[in-house]
């Protein structure tokens, strides 16, 4: 039952950002073209029932790359105003054009790559019962500042205790993290390191 009432939260809430945040969205907009040619960064990654679906978020990094053509590492190629819209999770307003089309919610597990599927145990798989979000329990919990292992527990206990008050409480702790830009990276990358698999 709370899931189609949460879809038609997600609908009213995801029109509602766009409406409140349009002038912020097209001046983000203007500011990426004019200093990098490109406003919008795109990737696969994995939904529900693990269906594969293009996520939408704002240009924060470069192309850069070293002489052998490869690119460089994630701090050294992000810009100013990438670090400033990831400290302000500014870069995650595209995102609401993945929630109008019914790919994510506000509220659950964050969609990760395509390569992940195949490392996943299956207990952690768990995670793609429901719709990915923009922010979950892993992200009250640590965001960016803690293990895999760490993120992936928090992600099925959200799946276990899926519930309109759990989705509230996520929502206002979020609010709040949010605006204390707490747990953006860890110690060494832009964001956080790659998942190489539970066994590794």
């Amino acid at each position: 039952m709370y899931g189609h009432i949460k879809r038609v939260l997600d609908v009213i809430g995801a029109c509602s950002c766009l409406l409140i945040f349009l002038v912020p969205l097209l001046l983000i907009s203007l500011l990426l073209f004019a200093t990098q040619r490109r406003v919008l960064y795109k990737q696969q990654r994995v939904g529900k029932a693990e269906r594969i679906f293009w996520i939408y978020k704002f240009q924060t990094m470069t192309d850069a790359r070293n002489i052998h053509g490869e690119l460089l590492p994630d701090e050294e190629r992000i810009t100013k105003l990438g670090h400033f819209l990831r400290k302000t999770s500014l870069d995650e307003l595209p995102q609401c054009w993945n929630i109008l089309k019914g790919e994510m919610s506000f509220i659950g597990p964050r969609p990760l790559l395509v390569a992940y599927l195949e490392l996943y145990s299956q207990e952690e798989r768990k995670r793609h019962l429901v719709k990915p979000g923009l922010t979950g329990l892993a992200q009250m919990n640590g965001r960016n500042a803690i293990s895999w292992q760490e993120k992936f527990a928090w992600d099925v206990r959200y799946v276990q205790g899926f519930s309109i008050q759990q989705d509230w409480h996520i929502l206002l702790r979020t609010i709040k993290k949010v605006l204390l830009s707490e747990d953006i990276a860890r110690d060494g990358y832009a964001t956080t390191p790659p998942f190489e698999g539970s066994k590794k």
